[in-house]
């Protein structure tokens, strides 16, 4: 995986308007050193992270360029799904560059991951390992500080008897909001059957929501929404990978595995008015979509390869620091701007 600047000079146009609403109640809340709480602009500025997998890398990244810059007050409300959610979390207590370090410190392990459980009939995926022994004890999330963030977190899970998608807010304590966290990474045929939560069955939030976008433009004038795939067309076809996921979720619950795929459809196309909202947002919501920089090759949601997420992590800070900045710079480990706020 290559980094931005491997394509990229300094006069080459981003594939963004860089005045873009987003951008410009971003940089103008950040100057007039606005708080959350205490608005005066009348906006509503929502933060979608996407998750992914091992794909989360890139939008962890993206949340740490986003502390660098300040830019945390900014926000009103942040949305989170699958590992996007574990990020967001972390980035409401100022500390992204925990879930940075996990992906490639905690997860390239085969405690967390590994196909030959397979060939056992055991879970390939072993969440548990990731909420309790991860996030619950080697760079712990503090749990109170979420729970006390004037800026409120929104988990989607996916309520499989319902067959809807449930936004998770107002937790009720730690307990509460780490098995929201288990529930949003329930990963359908990587884990077995589904997790109970308030009651209910539940699996991965983006089953039948495929990116937290969807609910933070229902409820926010703007949406910075932080994406996980690079900016290209989407696929026109399911692959075959989709119809294995929609047999199994049907196993489930009937009309599960139809809203996936229905979910899929909807995404993909909506990825094509992301791409025309990027230049140019008339109406609210105005939303802004970033991603790793067209040509960016696709990190895989099982990538286990240091490297590789490395280069998806530097891909994923350098696109918002060239947003918000309008400058182009190549991220090294750690990038800081000063900013008073």
């Amino acid at each position: 995986m290559t980094s931005v600047s491997d394509r990229l000079h300094d006069t080459d146009a981003p594939p963004w308007n860089p005045d873009h609403p987003v951008l410009e109640l971003l940089r103008a809340r950040r100057a007039a050193q606005s708080l959350p709480g205490r608005r005066t602009d009348g906006k509503r500025l929502g933060l979608a992270v996407e998750g992914g997998g091992m794909r989360g890398i890139i939008s962890a990244a993206m949340l740490s360029a986003l502390e660098d810059m300040d830019l945390l007050p900014a926000f009103d409300a942040v949305y989170g799904c699958s590992s996007g959610a574990i990020n967001a979390a972390y980035f409401l207590v100022g500390r992204t560059w925990y879930p940075l370090s996990i992906y490639y410190d905690d997860l390239t392990t085969p405690e967390f991951l590994d196909f030959r459980r397979a060939l056992r009939f055991q879970d390939v995926l072993n969440p548990h390992y990731a909420i309790d022994k991860v996030v619950g004890k080697r760079k712990p999330l503090d749990y109170e500080r979420v729970l006390a963030s004037e800026i409120p977190l929104h988990v989607m899970i996916t309520d499989v008897d319902g067959l809807k998608t449930r936004d998770i807010m107002n937790f009720q304590d730690p307990a509460d909001l780490t098995e929201a966290l288990r529930s949003t990474i329930w990963l359908p045929l990587a884990v077995s059957g589904t997790w109970p939560y308030r009651g209910r069955r539940t699996v991965d939030g983006g089953v039948l929501t495929a990116h937290p976008l969807f609910l933070a433009r229902e409820q926010c004038t703007h949406v910075l929404s932080l994406s996980t795939r690079p900016m290209a067309r989407p696929r026109n076809k399911l692959t075959a990978l989709n119809r294995v996921v929609e047999h199994h979720l049907e196993r489930l619950h009937p009309g599960l595995g139809r809203g996936y795929v229905r979910a899929v459809t909807e995404y993909r196309a909506a990825r094509l008015v992301l791409h025309d909202e990027r230049h140019s947002s008339s109406q609210e919501p105005h939303v802004l979509d970033l991603a790793p920089v067209p040509g960016t090759p696709e990190l895989k949601r099982h990538e286990m390869d240091v490297g590789k997420l490395l280069a998806g992590a530097r891909s994923g800070y350098e696109v918002l620091h060239w947003a918000v900045e309008k400058n182009y710079r190549r991220a090294i480990p750690r990038m800081t701007v000063s900013h008073a706020w």
